[in-house]
């Protein structure tokens, strides 16, 4: 173990990362505080569940006083959405257990097992339902419409509880674009939460498909036609469709094993290169296997000449010091031959956030 204490590392570091010193820790760039965005995550979760519920419940009530085909479809959506939310806080729970013998990656990619759920759920209890019911409606016998003014209040207090779960979804987006040089719209698309991604979806399609339901509402109280309330909620549901569709891709694309932003692959192999035990990393593959987890694998040359057995434990060394990030579940790295072509950072800029 002497090659161990000379690269700053115990015995007990060596077989226990959380061991290391602190100095040792801060020279990974990865390194990150994982608490806080899933302190932000749980609150976004549970803004949108009070939310959906107590819109899923007016809207019921609306659409039983109106007979609107697009509160119908709005009140679907909604309970639809409020069942997602308890798939998202079972992924949430679920992924975060610490690894195992049996699971030494973690349990990282259930996120997108129960998000996959959700989104599913969206499609056939929010999309299916809303087109199936607004086509029977176009084509069935025409009676009074109800209370409009009723289906307006609804719609406009599900207007503002669904633009407050929105704006928390939209505020924990845009500061961890901001941190990863992403706009917006880019970081939802891209990022391994997914129940940050589901519920700034849904709370997007749930704020379109309201004004969409409002016109509805309001074509049909002025012509006296219900069709318009009809294609309504026909819309809403296509509206629906499309994004479970995106959600379902995305989670699909997690679960085969995706690779992780190129800016954490330039930062991982900096900090590698930054090892005095590193001198050059010829392959790395860093991926994705959770909400802000990755694995990393790679070959590296190890600084001297030294035997087999030393330079074992020197490969060990830099793997704990790689695996004192929170966001790197595991690491292995083997040595690379002499005649293989090193590799380099990109011209990305380095980021502090995993993924």
């Amino acid at each position: 173990m002497r090659v161990a204490r000379a690269a700053g590392l115990s015995p007990e570091a060596v077989a226990d990362p959380g061991a290391l010193p602190a100095a040792a820790r801060s020279a990974i760039p990865l390194q990150q505080d994982g608490g806080a965005e899933h302190g932000d995550s749980v609150l976004t979760v549970a803004i949108a569940f009070v939310a959906n519920l107590v819109i899923a419940i007016a809207k019921s009530g609306a659409a039983l006083l109106t007979g609107s085909a697009s509160m119908v479809a709005e009140a679907a959506h909604s309970w639809a959405d409020t069942g997602n939310e308890v798939f998202l806080v079972v992924a949430q729970r679920r992924s975060r257990r610490p690894p195992e013998p049996g699971h030494p990656l973690g349990f990282g990619r259930e996120a997108y097992i129960w998000s996959l759920f959700a989104a599913m759920g969206l499609f056939v209890a929010g999309g299916a339902v809303s087109i199936t019911h607004g086509v029977q409606e176009l084509f069935a016998e025409k009676g009074e419409g109800g209370d409009y003014l009723i289906g307006y209040i609804v719609l406009a207090v599900s207007f503002v509880l669904e633009g407050t779960s929105f704006l928390q979804s939209a505020r924990q987006a845009r500061k961890e674009a901001a941190s990863m040089d992403r706009d917006l719209i880019e970081h939802v698309l891209d990022t391994s939460d997914p129940t940050l991604r589901a519920v700034f979806a849904e709370d997007s399609a749930a704020l379109v498909g309201i004004v969409i339901a409002a016109l509805g509402l309001a074509l049909h109280q002025i012509t006296g036609e219900a069709a318009f309330d009809a294609i309504g909620s026909i819309l809403v549901g296509v509206l629906l469709g499309l994004v479970a569709l995106v959600l379902i891709g995305r989670n699909r694309q997690f679960l085969i094993g995706q690779e992780a932003d190129p800016r954490v692959r330039s930062a991982t192999i900096r900090a590698l290169l930054a090892l005095p035990e590193v001198d050059r990393v010829t392959k790395l593959r860093v991926e994705v296997v959770g909400p802000r987890m990755v694995t990393v694998v790679g070959d590296v040359d190890i600084v001297g000449d030294e035997s087999e057995s030393r330079v074992a434990v020197r490969l060990r060394a830099v793997e704990a010091k790689l695996m004192a990030s929170p966001a790197v579940v595991h690491a292995v790295l083997s040595l690379s031959a002499p005649d293989e072509v090193s590799i380099e950072p990109s011209g990305e800029p380095e980021t502090s956030q995993p993924v």
